[in-house]
């Protein structure tokens, strides 16, 4: 009788880890959804850009505006910082939480750097050369490009802080585990787009 409980509890809690793990799965599968429809729209901004690069209206153009080592310091910032979340990852399967919670404090620094460059950046364009969003059709495109890459870092920052908070509270587990995979994930994602943005949006621009 006791045997028949035991072997009904340890059936029970099988059956609750695997629904847990398939609960988690759904959610990497929502997430890998979102990421297509995210490289749609990425696809229609920089094909909306190649359209409208060369219509600057009479203001200035890309080779006037872009300041490179500005750009450059932007690009290793943000591929250090996609190294940095990869070390995070590594420490979560080593069950290493130092190494899991440094990896994403560093790449949280290194994406407000980045984020910071950015915005200065983009401020220095419309106070010193009257470049904004409607002076023309190339600036439109290039800020709105330039500006949604940014938007989706800034998001990543404030879940990567989140996920750390949580992290402190609750430790590893299945949904924790599933949480910084996912936003390491996503973090690569942005690194790519932002590495097609310096080169049809930057290097071309200037070349």
């Amino acid at each position: 009788m006791a045997h028949a409980a035991a072997n009904h509890a340890h059936h029970g809690h099988d059956h609750a880890h695997d629904h847990e793990h398939e609960h988690e799965s759904l959610k990497t599968f929502g997430f890998w959804i979102f990421l297509i429809t995210d490289c749609i729209l990425f696809g229609s901004l920089f094909a909306t850009y190649m359209v409208l690069h060369g219509n600057t209206n009479g203001g200035p153009t890309p080779e006037e505006l872009f300041k490179m080592p500005g750009v450059i310091a932007e690009t290793f910032i943000l591929l250090t910082s996609s190294f940095t979340s990869g070390v995070a990852v590594l420490g979560l399967h080593k069950g290493n939480m130092k190494q899991l919670i440094g990896g994403l404090i560093v790449t949280v620094i290194l994406g407000a750097a980045f984020i910071g460059l950015e915005v200065s950046e983009f401020i220095t364009m419309v106070n010193h050369e009257g470049a904004t969003i409607s002076t023309s059709a190339f600036l439109s495109s290039f800020f709105v490009l330039v500006g949604t890459h940014g938007l989706h870092v800034s998001v990543g920052l404030i879940w990567m802080i989140g996920l750390i908070f949580q992290l402190r509270r609750r430790g590893i587990t299945a949904v924790t585990k599933r949480k910084v995979e996912v936003i390491s994930l996503y973090w690569h994602f942005l690194d790519v787009v932002w590495i097609f943005v310096f080169t049809v949006v930057y290097l071309m621009g200037v070349m």
